[in-house]
């Protein structure tokens, strides 16, 4: 899925635009205990509770892609009778009213899902009239020529409020609060089936993870049968690992000034596509390629990149730090603006080798302006 798909839907979580036909819930506590259940018809809800829901229902589609919200794919073994697929594709074409389905996903959650403390699963179904859209995209309300049905799952911590005073209107006094148990936003969910290319895609599901290093592995295999994705962090040392070991001895500042240069152009290329810029084999070697890296340490790229794994893909936010471009050594930490990495580099004075910075404009330490000293 596309940022801008991502987006369509949660539009569809207001008053106006709301098509959600059911809601579902299990609240379970800290041992693993369903404390109680409930469903309903989503549309007989208080205005003030539909709200609240629609606030989480947007939370488990807000992230960055590759980081928060993934896109995973099916295995097919998942899609065969008794498979994890195959169950989230009954699941949904119940439209949450087998009791007997519902029980089982629960019971799955429980199962899988690794959690200190209490937490509500919540489950919706939905049937979106898709829309078409003109050339210059355009809605077309009209114009629909696609039913988008599915099913989002989000899983909410619960938590007790805070002690604290509150102000009693009826006495007009100030006494201790009452501490009762808060729903929170989600820490993890799914959307099933994908929304690709405006339309379901049964074979691929969208997952949603607060905590883009926690991704809780063995919930996401076991009750969606899907491999688990490199995290964020994980693609970032990959990514690093990669240049140290190719570069090896000619891994100098220059060198990883101009790979910098060069993936910043890339990412500028890339900012209008709808898909967000992945990062394959072939394109990081181009990469390398375009950056001056000579062809001996490329020879030596295919190796290295298979011990990484040859299906490893990255995503260029994850790598990329559009921000900084930062400078570390063990007792001092410089950041540059990222376009101006030209500021920076090394040179040998007095035997020793040094980090040198051009000064361009005023000079601040601690937030005083000062003088640079250069006659």
């Amino acid at each position: 899925m596309t940022k801008q798909e991502i987006n369509e839907l949660k539009k569809l979580f207001t008053i106006k635009n709301c098509s959600i036909t059911r809601i579902c819930g299990c609240y379970v506590d800290g041992e693993k205990n369903k404390k109680t259940d409930f469903r309903q018809a989503f549309l007989a809800l208080p205005e003030e509770e539909m709200f609240k829901y629609f606030e989480i229902f947007r939370k488990c589609l807000t992230g960055t892609l590759g980081k928060n919200l993934l896109n995973l794919e099916f295995p097919l073994q998942s899609e065969a009778s008794g498979g994890t697929q195959e169950f989230m594709l009954r699941l949904r074409d119940s439209k949450l009213k087998d009791e007997v389905l519902l029980e089982a996903l629960y019971d799955k959650i429980i199962e899988t899902y690794e959690y200190v403390g209490n937490y509500l699963i919540l489950l919706v179904h939905d049937v979106y009239d898709v829309p078409g859209k003109t050339l210059d995209g355009l809605d077309m309300e009209d114009a629909s020529d696609e039913v988008y049905e599915y099913i989002l799952c989000c899983i909410c911590p619960v938590d007790l409020s805070k002690p604290g005073l509150s102000y009693n209107a009826e006495e007009n006094v100030f006494q201790n609060r009452v501490r009762d148990w808060v729903v929170g936003m989600p820490e993890t969910g799914f959307l099933f089936p994908a929304f690709n290319d405006r339309g379901a895609d049964i074979h691929s599901a969208l997952y949603y993870s607060k905590d883009a290093e926690e991704l809780k592995e063995n919930f996401m295999e076991q009750l969606l049968g899907c491999p688990t994705p490199m995290s964020a962090g994980a693609q970032k040392e990959t990514f690093q690992t990669l240049i140290e070991e190719t570069l090896g001895e000619t891994c100098e500042l220059e060198m990883v000034k101009n790979i910098h240069e060069k993936l910043q152009e890339m990412v500028e290329e890339h900012k209008e596509e709808p898909a967000p810029l992945v990062l394959d084999k072939n394109e990081v070697k181009t990469l390398l390629a375009g950056s001056g890296v000579a062809n001996e340490k490329l020879a030596e790229f295919d190796r290295i990149y298979e011990a990484a794994g040859e299906d490893t893909a990255l995503y260029a936010t994850n790598v990329f730090n559009a921000r900084s471009f930062d400078v570390k050594t063990p007792d001092v930490v410089i950041k540059v603006s990222p376009d101006r990495t030209d500021l920076i580099g090394t040179r040998k004075i007095d035997g020793r080798e040094c980090l040198v910075i051009e000064l361009d404009g005023n000079i601040e330490v601690n937030g005083i302006t000062v003088r640079s000293g250069i006659t």
